[in-house]
């Protein structure tokens, strides 16, 4: 079983990496097509069986699964031009283009899905968002098992993509964010900046298994190490008073608000 990943950017690349490091495909049945050749070359120094090209027909020509990587607005320019089989699965990783929009320019008929995985995909912890319509379950579970290569699936309706999304796409970058401001902390209380970012890195991950592991809300982790008159309600009381909490959700909210507003337009040209 082949599969075709059009782009070769960030996550187009990052998919690449799950893929040939797992289980399911064998290097030799990925292909890859960009336009800028020497991303390709430099993809394929890491794993050398790949196969490359710049001609996005010759990629897909096999393919049984076809991964769409590409910006927004280059999808109609991609898409268009190229001759698909009903037989092919098309995925695509673009947010705010609609099902709808996907399939006007693709085969009648052809089994589509849209997915939202995020960068720790290449760390197998990314917690792959997947929708479809009208699907059969050999498909859905044949998509599962790819994005299980790289974490966890949840599969949702469409229309619940673009918000929950910004909880775990965007929300890689919200958590960075933190994490960042824990290291520029520790530099100024003296800390070296490689150890600073060792002590913040375990901190988040500490914090992550406690909730995945045992199944529990973060408020009764906190409860735990939050002493009466000690340094971490301190702290805590701190964030408080100048809004983190709110700033969190504030940002989540809007990230959120963004991806919809851009469905709905693009959605209004295709019902």
């Amino acid at each position: 079983m082949k599969i075709a990943i059009i782009g070769a950017g960030h996550i187009g690349s990052a998919i690449v990496t799950c893929l040939a490091q797992g289980h399911l495909y064998n290097e030799k049945d990925i292909i890859v097509s960009n336009p800028n050749i020497d991303k390709l070359e430099r993809l394929q120094e890491h794993f050398p069986a790949i196969h490359i090209t710049t001609d996005n027909q010759q990629a897909i020509s096999e393919a049984e699964v076809i991964v769409l990587a590409i910006n927004p607005w280059k999808v109609d320019e991609v898409l268009s031009p190229l001759r698909f089989s009903r037989t092919q699965i098309l995925v695509s990783l673009v947010s705010g283009v609609c099902i709808s929009h996907l399939a006007h320019l693709t085969e009648a008929e052809m089994p589509i899905f849209r997915a939202v995985p995020n960068m720790a995909i290449t760390e197998r912890s990314s917690l792959t968002l997947i929708a479809s319509r009208g699907t059969d379950k050999e498909y859905q579970q044949l998509i599962k098992q790819i994005f299980e290569e790289g974490g966890k699936c949840l599969f949702l309706q469409e229309k619940q993509l673009d918000t929950t999304s910004a909880l775990t796409s965007s929300g890689i970058a919200f958590a960075l964010k933190y994490m960042q401001a824990v290291i520029q902390a520790g530099i100024e209380l003296g800390i070296p900046g490689k150890d600073a970012m060792q002590m913040a890195a375990y901190s988040m991950e500490g914090a992550t298994e406690l909730i995945l592991n045992h199944n529990t809300h973060p408020l009764l982790e906190i409860e735990k190490v939050t002493t009466p008159g000690g340094t971490t309600i301190k702290g805590l009381n701190e964030l408080e008073h100048k809004g983190f909490t709110s700033s969190i959700i504030q940002a989540i909210k809007s990230s959120a608000t963004t991806l919809i507003d851009k469905e709905e337009e693009d959605a209004k040209n295709f019902r």
